[in-house]
Formats: C-alpha cells, sequence, structure tokens
C-alpha cells in the first residue's frame, strides 16, 4: 500500500509540475504577443523583424523562436488575439442593454470605436499585402461571418419583439455589415471622435427611420 501511494504521489507531483510548466509557457506566449502587437502596431508586418520583437521583450531572439516558429506565426497570434477582444468587447456592450434598439446602437458604436483602436486586426482585413499569409483569408472569413451573424441575432430578436420589420434578417444583418465597412476608412483617416459618434448616429437614424419623409 505504501509502495502504491509512493507511485501515485509522484505521478502526481509530476503532474503538477507539467502543469506549471504549460502556464509558465503560456505567459511567455502571453508576453511575446503582447509585445509584438504594440511593434506590428508600429511598423506594419513587413517592416517588422523578429530581432524588433526579441528587443522589445528583451530577450535572445533564439528565446523567442522557441516558442514561435516565424513572424507570421506570432503576426496570426496577435491577429486573433485582437479579433478576441473586439468580440468580447462587442458582446460585452450588447449584453448591457435589454432592447433591440439599444442592442443594435450599443454594437455599431462599439464595433466602430474599438475596431479603431486595433490596428493589426484592421490591418488584416483590409490591407491587400496580407493576402499571402495562408491564414488571414480564414480570419477575414470568420470575421465577416461572426459580424453578420451577430447582428442578424439582433435583428431576429427585435422582430421577435415587434420592435423591427424585416422580412430578411440575414440580408438586412449582411447590408448594415456592409454599410459600416464603408464608413470605417473616411472615419478613422479624420480620426475625430465627436465625427465619429455623429456618423454612427446618422447611420442609426437611417436604420430606423428611413430616409423616405413619414
Amino acid at each position: 500500500m505504501k509502495k502504491l501511494l509512493a507511485i501515485i504521489l509522484e505521478r502526481f507531483v509530476r503532474l503538477v509540475e507539467k502543469l506549471d510548466k504549460m502556464v509558465d509557457k503560456q505567459e511567455v506566449k502571453d508576453s511575446i504577443i503582447s509585445a509584438a502587437r504594440s511593434i506590428f502596431s508600429k511598423y506594419g508586418f513587413k517592416k517588422t523583424t523578429m530581432d524588433d520583437i526579441a528587443r522589445a521583450m528583451r530577450k535572445g531572439k533564439s528565446s523567442i523562436y522557441y516558442y514561435f516558429t516565424s513572424k507570421e506565426e506570432i503576426y496570426q497570434a496577435v491577429v486573433e488575439k485582437e479579433s478576441l477582444l473586439l468580440k468580447v468587447s462587442i458582446s460585452s456592450s450588447i449584453d448591457l442593454v435589454e432592447s433591440p434598439k439599444d442592442k443594435l446602437k450599443n454594437y455599431i458604436f462599439t464595433r466602430m470605436t474599438t475596431y479603431s483602436k486595433l490596428a493589426n486586426f484592421y490591418n488584416a482585413i483590409k490591407d491587400e499585402y496580407l493576402s499571402h499569409l495562408a491564414f488571414i483569408d480564414n480570419i477575414r472569413k470568420k470575421y465577416d461571418n461572426d459580424e453578420i451573424n451577430m447582428v442578424q441575432e439582433i435583428l431576429r430578436d427585435g422582430v421577435n419583439r415587434n420592435v423591427f420589420k424585416i422580412e430578411d434578417t440575414y440580408l438586412a444583418a449582411t447590408a448594415i455589415v456592409t454599410a459600416m465597412k464603408g464608413l470605417e476608412i473616411p472615419l478613422f483617416w479624420e480620426n475625430n471622435d465627436r465625427r465619429l459618434e455623429d456618423r454612427q448616429q446618422d447611420l442609426l437614424n437611417i436604420l430606423f427611420y428611413g430616409i423616405v419623409k413619414q
């Protein structure tokens, strides 16, 4: 019995040590991703080097390669991180309100204001130069599908509550997402929070009240 207990204890200790190493490794990877976000935002994917990321981490380049095999792999992790941040931010803002109109309003406001702060994700979605990266197309498709599905869910809720009158919620969601994309570049050029809010309110007014005089 004592021998069996000793074996069990030894295996348990090894498991704990293995888990600790996994946690430590993930913490280092998260630190690299955080540093790389700043570097990629500043210099862009093309001009950023592994040396730049290593210097930002105050580590040797070889230690970075221990966790990531290439600059492309780090960039993918950065873009996926920012994509998750955007999704969590939007979902949280939607959950704060009850009515479908307020949900749609919060979605648009949060999406546009947060999106403008995620330079790497924005570039991954918009920059044609990055199309050669294998993972970019998958991220773009997932982003489009997630966004349309999120808006469609809000619209369906509004239809079920008799707040919105929409024949095809998927088509309407696609149109709203397309309209928002059309606002992105001019809004970012202006870099004016007040103007951003005004433009978003104009979009909401059109969505809610239309352009035909009642």
